[in-house]
């Protein structure tokens, strides 16, 4: 009787001798994802030595749906895709990801219904999941399936890394600034109230104005010019003595700048207006902004990195964010 042939080499072979995970060797094998020289190098010689040979059907199903990260922009509506910070988060994890072989896709979750998450966990051309105005009904909503590959730009869980600026730092240095400059009767545009990183702003503003005696003056805003320029009208309409106003976004700030203008009061003369983003039209407007930096493009491709190589971070990654002053504050 003859001996019965070996069993075919699998991909958990290829990946014990090779000595990397699995989802490594797949990705090498496969033709996606991202892997070091040396991963590659270990792997390729891996499965010559073993004979490995990759399952078609597989194989066919990754490539058919095509490999792609996806940014996940939780949003009242689908306006989230019109807002440049987004599409600042979309072209860094482009930078990242395009030199792998890995599409970036966008789509909104609903603000009242993250549920679309399991869908995207489902899904095999999906490698991994960005986050992006996180909520906490969105982090409840990440299935298992998606665990080790979803990060958030803002806030996180124990289960999903979190990368975001030190805005609380950032609004405490440009309220500092227009304090130390004389401005005494400080209004705050906010952010949206549903987001975390626009409430550490707030809660900077509100400490502030607590340890120098003087009453928060506080109008919600959206991070949008539109929203920014009613809401300085609507402060002034209730606090006409108001010397200054901090906007939670840039965009908000210059909404304010022009609806400041449009009423014959002169920035910074009459009304001081400082920042948060430093986009690149703030060295150039009219007057220049004041403002505190936001390093999103390094934040999104350390999101986008951590995702592709499923590496060990820490739960939270902060970037600093420093004042520019200008002419406007």
């Amino acid at each position: 009787m003859g001996t019965p042939d070996a069993r075919p080499a699998r991909l958990d072979d290829v990946a014990r001798a090779a000595g990397v995970s699995r989802a490594t060797a797949s990705r090498v094998l496969g033709g996606y994802g991202f892997a070091s020289a040396d991963a590659r190098a270990r792997v390729g010689a891996a499965a010559e030595r073993l004979g490995y040979v990759p399952d078609p059907t597989a194989r066919a199903l990754v490539r058919g749906a095509g490999v792609r990260l996806v940014v996940a922009v939780v949003g009242r509506d689908d306006r989230v895709f019109d807002d440049p910070y987004v599409h600042r988060v979309v072209s860094a994890a482009s930078r990242v990801c395009g030199p792998q072989g890995v599409g970036v896709a966008l789509e909104w979750l609903p603000l009242a219904d993250p549920s679309g998450l399991g869908r995207l966990g489902a899904d095999r051309g999906v490698c991994g999941v960005i986050l992006v105005n996180t909520t906490q009904a969105a982090l409840d909503a990440v299935p298992a399936r998606l665990r080790g590959r979803v990060v958030s730009i803002g806030r996180g869980s124990p289960t999903v890394p979190s990368f975001d600026v030190d805005n609380a730092a950032g609004a405490d240095a440009v309220l500092r600034h227009l304090y130390a400059t004389g401005r005494r009767r400080i209004a705050m545009v906010t952010g949206p109230r549903w987001l975390s990183c626009a409430e550490r702003s707030v809660t900077a503003y509100r400490d502030l104005m607590g340890a120098a005696g003087a009453p928060a003056r506080l109008v919600t805003g959206d991070f949008t010019a539109a929203r920014g320029g009613t809401a300085a009208l609507a402060a002034l309409r209730r606090w006409p003595d108001v010397d200054a106003i901090y906007a939670a976004s840039d965009a908000t700030a210059f909404g304010v700048i022009a609806a400041l203008r449009a009423h014959g009061l002169r920035v910074p003369h009459d009304v001081a207006v400082a920042g948060f983003d430093d986009l690149p039209y703030a060295a150039v407007s009219s007057p220049a902004l004041t403002t505190a930096t936001h390093p999103v493009d390094r934040i999104a491709a350390a999101a986008a990195t951590a995702v592709l190589t499923q590496a060990r971070v820490a739960p939270t990654t902060a970037f600093a964010s420093t004042l520019v002053t200008r002419e406007s504050a």
